[in-house]
């Protein structure tokens, strides 16, 4: 009988050693009372920081409120007739152009490096005011002129007929001419940029690609979706964010997972009726739609974000997207980017904290270390000397891992004891 107690006790040692950190785990309503602290304490702050402004101003900080050496360039939401009416506005101004006998060319905002700001006061990445021409009667430019021309042509259509199509769609009305998506796409930005206003007020969307689940109701288009009820898959994010409105919800935070599997995992486990939270995920790269959508629900809901992506350069540049915006679209950061996102994991430290085994480590690559190297340039790095700290750690042990490494203790290890243990520790930067 002694034998037999012994042999249950070691069983329950292993079992402890196999899944870490479980033992320090307190309840899932302690748990839950220090969420609610930090949420009350955050609200608290942020409204006395917002009082101590009101004096000055009730509007959140703009770029037109900061004297910034350069001058920007920001677009706006604009109505099709608008839109419409700025399209005209160029092709009458190019008329006017040949008719001087001065030829056709079109100023193109530059999207280069080079012409991107990052303004700490607003922590997002901006697009400068400086411009190139396009001529047509250029042999380096003429194909790209003739692209720009067709995109405002049918743009122009989409206006007339108040429809929305796909870039997709848009990209096999001639696809001799644009040869490649990539090339249509990019020039549909330049078109954005140059009418002075949002790719969604274009008519133009991407294919869905997002996804969310969780304590969410909204509605589509007049159709109200409750996100509890979405089954694993959860809800498509749908891709005109002017379809969504009436959001409502009751969870403590929002969580951003950088990966479907991840995802899937959390999912399926339902986190979030143990914890009450909205989980969305753009399954790798931030897709404009999930960006607007994240945006929209942490601006209406005043709900926290934690971010769990991967433990390598590319899960912060994908964290950094969200969080300051892509240089590709830094016309439109103002639209596109979630203010105050928190890094949960996987982190760099964590890789030793939790004893993630030495198999389920990758070694990083010279061109990883490199993306590295040169994110510890950014300023948007250098301002948060957590990531910073973090980022030096990962090239100086040029180790990264996934965030399924964590399978390893246990493929429910992720909703069972890591995210809970960083939300009792409130283990984020």
């Amino acid at each position: 009988m002694a034998d037999k107690k012994k042999r249950k006790r070691t069983t329950k040692d292993e079992q402890e050693e196999d899944r870490p950190f479980k033992s320090i785990l307190e309840s899932d309503e302690a748990i839950l009372k220090l969420l609610k602290s930090y949420i009350s304490s955050s609200l608290t702050a942020a409204g006395s920081n917002g009082a101590s402004s009101s004096s000055s101003s009730s509007k959140p900080l703009t770029l037109a409120d900061l004297s910034l050496s350069s001058s920007c360039r920001e677009v706006a939401d604009l109505s099709l007739s608008s839109v419409q009416t700025e399209i005209e506005t160029v092709i009458v101004q190019i008329a006017r152009s040949i008719l001087a006998g001065d030829g056709f060319s079109f100023s193109v905002p530059s999207r280069a490096a080079s012409n991107q700001l990052y303004v700490p006061e607003l922590d997002r990445i901006v697009l400068k005011d400086k411009s190139t021409l396009r001529p047509f009667a250029s042999v380096s430019s003429v194909r790209k002129t003739t692209i720009t021309t067709r995109i405002l042509a049918l743009i122009h259509q989409l206006c007339l007929r108040n429809i929305h199509v796909t870039k997709r769609d848009l990209f096999y009305t001639d696809v001799k001419l644009f040869q490649d998506q990539t090339q249509s796409d990019a020039v549909l930005d330049d078109v954005s940029c140059m009418l002075g206003c949002t790719r969604s007020s274009l008519n133009v969307i991407a294919a869905e690609k997002g996804v969310v689940v969780g304590r969410l109701i909204f509605s589509d288009n007049g159709d109200m979706i409750d996100c509890t009820k979405m089954g694993m898959g959860g809800k498509a994010i749908p891709p005109n964010i002017d379809r969504v409105g009436d959001m409502q919800s009751d969870a403590m935070f929002i969580l951003l997972v950088e990966k479907d599997a991840a995802y899937i995992r959390l999912a399926e486990d339902r986190f979030y009726n143990r914890f009450p939270c909205i989980i969305v995920t753009a399954k790798g790269q931030p897709d404009v739609a999930t960006r607007l959508f994240l945006r929209k629900m942490k601006m209406e809901l005043k709900l926290p974000v934690l971010a769990l992506v991967d433990s390598d350069p590319y899960g912060l540049k994908i964290l950094s997207v969200y969080g300051c915006g892509s240089k590709n679209m830094s016309y439109d950061s103002a639209n596109l980017t979630t203010p105050d996102i928190k890094w949960l994991g996987i982190r760099p430290s964590d890789l030793d904290k939790y004893k993630i085994p030495e198999q389920c480590r990758l070694p990083m690559t010279e061109q990883d270390i490199k993306t590295g190297k040169d994110m510890l340039e950014e300023d948007f790095v250098k301002k948060n000397p957590g990531w910073v700290e973090e980022l030096n750690l990962m090239v100086k042990t040029k180790q990264k891992a996934e965030i399924q490494a964590l399978s390893s203790f246990g493929f429910q290890y992720l909703s069972e004891v890591y995210l809970p243990l960083k939300l009792q520790q409130q283990d984020w930067l």
